[in-house]
């Protein structure tokens, strides 16, 4: 608490300390004496307060007026006088407290205070201290309370406009605050509001909910709080909306690198406040660091990358909203095609004396790669006229038994329908001889459960090489159980074998000129039999016979049991049928309904339990009178007849490529994907495959590497509707992505069939020239012949002709 400063401070306020210390006992008038008085908010009030000198005699004395403050009722100075002293005021009365003139109507203690609060209201007390005097036989306090009344003011509103759907719930919230507490009423079009089942008022009036949007409920719905001190009103429109609708979707598009690309995307809304937002491959294309420096969204919405690079491709999505229903979206793929070009060089490469080598061209293009050309210690290299050379698909050279005469110089140069950005840097090629295993894995390891093996593997270099690295991994690529596998050098130990430990694992030395690689089994007897695999099924109106191979045993010594779970697809309860005889592996499935999809797993036990289950097999019966079908097998690998060239086995798989579309471009169609997700690096190659039929075929003619995600295909019949998949090949298996419906507009067949016209017209008139040309020069040569005769006829060195046969 601080004095105003008439007086220097510290003296005023050791001085005033000094008095209160000294004070007598004051006598305080009880609660039930109290003067109450009423005051609105923002004006002034005067508390009336009388001195009442003992004996009526003048004597110095000190005012103190107190507010009880909080719930304990603490009483706060709020206005402290002494004459000739500086008053006090307490906090937050600063400049609203003043003792009242001499000369007013009031008493001499009164108290004046301005511009009111709500907080002001309470309790105040009037303290009058005479100093050196006892005043327990006077009166000489008075209690006020002050009713501080406030007219109504919003704490809270709804929105002026408000958009709704019909069958929406919404909640109008209107607050208010003033004193006394106001009383909020609900109007809707002037009228009051009456509850119904979907309309009710809550929370002491403030919320008007609706539960479910109706064409009556539309409107202007109006809140008005009120209290004896006056009323305020607050109106919010309710009509309906209509969430964002695209109009101009973004299109495709092909564009040189260098050049501009713009992606509209326009949409329409009420209310009009569209919000557009760009995505490249799912992330906003702010955030893409890439292009950062280079995109721009305009105000309608478009997307404007300037200059593109070779990296912009993929699937652009714009995505739209007024906050009104789900944002709506759509998507075009931005293609840019570029020369093709060498991303890296390696100065050295190493090729394997007599083994099959590859020296590598690293290249980026799209168009796609069409050829490459090599020079071999600067003179131009004929892969094709040579017996141990092959040039990849990918560009790369394959050498298929290294020797001495490879060794040499090298430079690649890439082209494509772009043409090229230029040749690699030369590329120094040495042939060393590889690594060789010292020390071999046996072919085969069987150990029992809970046993250990060791598998023993050492490599060593050729002279003038590097050591090679020695590590162990499984060949259908899942990962060691660190906890039990340890290494030492290039021999590794399994502790507390497991059925899972079972599989074919890989000794791999690898130095800078080869990785190679020694095979063993490891067979663990004693376990649970394998799940089955390569289940297939033939279905008839009632009845399906299952075929499938039966996994490992689980040991020499055990034989395989079998049961057949199935269920009605859609149901979860499964009916389960015990194979006879013991040890089959086809059984026939009876009495079941025609026209209806099954559900079948096949689950094998021995003596010591029961196996994992099959991958699960659907197949629908047949409707009377159709004929039977085989079923394709699902049961590992998924689709192996949809697609036969597809690796066996059901080892691990990556998961399925994504995002799979095909586009027109300028010189036939290009097909996209991206990489999987789950497992990306099992991936080995990509297989595309098409169908406009009933029968899935290959489109590629080699395999595609693991970092391509597109290719382009030129000769699809126009008018035609095609099916594609692509393929994520691992070692042993594969994943499929989903299926992608495209059709070919009928103007590439219209294409093809007015150049076809075209070129039978011209070769028609070609024809008819050369004939022409033909008849005139054997005229001509026959006019000659005649000449020639007659001439020498005359002469007598030749007989004349016989005319009896004509002249040829």
């Amino acid at each position: 608490m601080g004095w105003r400063a008439e007086q220097p401070p510290h003296i005023a306020a050791g001085l005033l300390l000094l008095l209160l210390v000294n004070l007598p006992v004051t006598c305080h008038q009880d609660h039930q004496d109290a003067v109450h008085i009423t005051a609105i908010l923002g004006e002034s009030v005067v508390f009336n307060c009388q001195v009442d000198f003992p004996e009526d005699i003048p004597v110095p004395y000190v005012l103190q007026w107190e507010k009880k403050v909080g719930e304990t009722g603490q009483d706060i100075p709020i206005y402290i006088w002494y004459e000739n002293y500086p008053t006090h005021s307490g906090e937050g009365y600063e400049g609203r407290v003043s003792r009242v003139s001499s000369d007013s109507p009031y008493g001499a203690a009164s108290l004046n205070l301005t511009n009111i609060t709500e907080s002001d209201q309470g309790w105040y007390e009037c303290k009058v201290v005479f100093l050196n005097r006892s005043p327990s036989q006077h009166k000489n306090g008075t209690w006020f309370h002050l009713d501080v009344h406030a007219p109504p003011r919003f704490s809270i509103t709804p929105e002026d406009i408000i958009y709704v759907n019909l069958g929406d719930a919404i909640i109008l919230n209107c607050q208010a605050e003033g004193t006394p507490p106001p009383e909020i009423l609900w109007f809707k079009d002037a009228n009051p509001v009456e509850p119904s089942g979907t309309v009710g008022i809550f929370n002491d009036g403030t919320e008007l909910r609706i539960s479910n949007i109706r064409h009556e409920d539309i409107g202007d719905y109006t809140c008005i709080a009120r209290n004896g001190e006056g009323q305020v009103s607050h109106t919010a429109r309710v009509i309906i909306a209509g969430g964002a609708v695209i109009t101009m979707p973004p299109t495709n598009q092909t564009k040189l690198e260098g050049e501009k690309v713009q992606f509209t995307c326009e949409a329409k809304a009420l209310p009009g406040n569209v919000t557009v937002k760009w995505f490249r491959e799912g992330a906003p294309v702010a955030e893409v660091a890439a292009l950062e420096t280079r995109v721009t969204i305009r105000g309608d919405g478009a997307l404007v990358i300037n200059p593109v690079a070779a990296d912009d491709s993929g699937q652009y999505l714009c995505e739209v909203s007024n906050g009104i229903g789900d944002p709506q979206s759509a998507s075009a793929y931005l293609n840019v095609e570029y020369p093709a070009k060498v991303t890296f060089t390696p100065t050295v490469q190493y090729l394997p004396f007599r083994l099959a080598g590859v020296v590598q061209c690293y290249i980026k293009a799209n168009p796609p790669l069409q050829y490459v050309t090599w020079t071999k210690d600067k003179r131009l290299l004929e892969p094709y006229q040579t017996k141990d050379i092959v040039i990849m698909n990918n560009g790369s050279l394959l050498f298929t038994r290294v020797n001495q005469n490879h060794q040499g110089r090298y430079t690649c140069t890439p082209y494509n329908a772009q043409g090229t950005q230029g040749s690699s840097g030369p590329m120094e090629v040495l042939v060393r001889k590889p690594p060789v295993f010292t020390v071999e894995p046996e072919p085969l390891y069987q150990r029992k459960v809970g046993e250990s093996v060791e598998m023993h593997c050492e490599a060593q270099e050729a002279e003038g090489t590097q050591r090679p690295s020695v590590v162990w991994r499984r060949r259908d690529g899942l990962p060691l159980q660190k906890s039990r596998v340890r290494a030492l050098g290039g021999n590794i130990t399994i502790d507390t074998l497991r059925r899972q430990d079972f599989g074919i694992y890989q000794c791999v030395a690898t130095n800078e000129v080869a990785m190679i690689i020694a095979d063993t089994q490891l067979v663990i007897e004693g376990t649970q039999p394998h799940a089955p695999y390569n289940v297939s099924g033939t279905a008839t109106e009632f009845q399906v016979t299952l075929r499938w191979q039966p996994g490992y045993a689980g040991g020499p010594d055990y034989k395989q049991d079998y049961t057949i779970w199935y269920r009605e697809a859609g149901y979860s309860e499964w009916t389960k049928v015990p194979v006879t005889p013991s040890g089959a592996t086809s059984v026939t499935i009876n009495r079941l309904q025609p026209g209806t999809t099954y559900e079948f797993q096949v689950n094998s036990k021995n003596t010591i339990g029961e196996g994992m289950m099959s991958k699960a097999i659907t197949i629908r019966t047949l409707d009377v009178g159709a004929k039977p079908k085989a079923t394709p097998t699902v049961a590992g690998p998924v689709d192996e007849k949809i697609f036969p060239n597809a690796p066996e086995g059901s080892g691990p798989k990556s998961g399925p490529p994504r995002n799979l579309t095909v586009t027109e471009v300028h010189n036939g169609f290009l097909i996209t994907w991206q990489a999987p997700l789950e497992r990306a690096q099992l991936v080995q190659y990509y297989t595309i495959k098409y169908r406009t039929d009933a029968q899935w075929k290959t489109l590629n003619r080699g395999q595609i590497r693991s970092e391509e995600t597109s290719y382009l295909v030129k000769n699809l019949v126009g008018g035609r509707t095609y099916y594609f998949r692509v393929l994520a090949n691992s070692a042993t298996s594969y994943e499929s992505s989903d299926e992608v419906k495209f059709s070919v507009p009928a103007r590439v067949k219209h294409k093809a069939i007015t150049a076809g016209v075209v070129g039978g017209i011209l070769f028609f008139i070609v024809a008819i020239i050369l004939s022409v040309c033909a008849v005139k020069i054997c005229n001509k040569r026959k006019r000659r012949k005649q000449e020639k005769g007659e001439c020498r006829g005359r002469t007598g060195r030749w007989p004349a002709p016989d005319t009896r046969r004509p002249v040829r």
